[in-house]
């Protein structure tokens, strides 16, 4: 008996102390980030989508997911909640930094909002990204802004670039956007007050967004939730994660 109390005793002092992965990942990354209270691991979430033709004012969906916000930081307590809406003419581009249970809140609203399609803010989104267990967040706020751009058309250039080249484009531009507004000095809201004259060619452009939104690679909210609750299952002769057949949207 007492060697088996002193086991489950060695045990117990071993789960204390965090020798598993995630307390490992939790104790690199407050290295990384001394400053900042480690309580999950970070993970970045990339939609694109169309914005209804019915919406009559695009701050109404900007509007939405500050109150999604702010009813998540309600539900789920010190999951920080930081990204950006970008609204363009008739497209978005929606970069969110959470835990796992905070992105895949936004996905289920997401969902929630395609069974609705009379009270649609977005149309047909898909998952461009899901980055997981980042060192630091690019984002240290949420915020959304109403872009003042034309309408613009696709180039025959643009419709023969493939999928993975489009992918890597919008998010290196997305990346590059993040790191010239956090080094800007000023807080995200201001910062984005003058993003169209300080850093356009940094804003990913409204006929890369519809050509990836025609490409049936990227994975819907409600196919990536439905991957996200299955068993894990790779055939060993697949290179697809999770039985997608764009890995980077997994």
């Amino acid at each position: 008996m007492e060697a088996k109390d002193g086991d489950k005793k060695q045990k117990s002092s071993e789960e204390d102390v965090g020798t598993s992965l995630f307390h490992r990942r939790l104790a690199h990354r407050m290295l990384l980030n001394p400053q900042e209270e480690m309580k999950f691991l970070l993970h970045r979430l990339v939609v694109i989508g169309g914005i209804s033709p019915e919406l009559a004012d695009k701050r109404d969906l900007g509007g939405h997911y500050e109150k999604l916000n702010q009813r998540l930081q309600r539900h789920c307590h010190g999951d920080g909640f930081t990204g950006l809406l970008l609204l363009y003419p008739s497209h978005l581009v929606h970069v969110v930094e959470s835990s796992s249970e905070v992105l895949v809140s936004v996905l289920q609203d997401l969902s929630d909002m395609k069974e609705q399609s009379h009270s649609a803010l977005i149309v047909e989104p898909r998952v461009l990204v899901v980055s997981h267990d980042l060192p630091s967040r690019i984002f240290q706020d949420w915020r959304y802004k109403v872009l003042d751009l034309p309408a613009t058309t696709l180039t025959s250039a643009t419709r023969k670039e493939p999928i993975g080249k489009l992918i890597s484009d919008a998010l290196t531009l997305l990346l590059k956007l993040g790191d010239h507004l956090l080094k800007s000095g000023k807080d995200l809201k201001t910062s984005l007050e003058s993003l169209q004259e300080k850093a356009p060619e940094l804003i990913v452009p409204q006929d890369v967004l519809a050509q990836l939104l025609e490409r049936e690679e990227l994975l819907t909210p409600q196919q990536y939730l439905q991957v996200y609750h299955s068993p894990i299952s790779i055939p060993i002769d697949s290179r697809h994660v999770f039985g997608s057949c764009c890995p980077a949207t997994v």
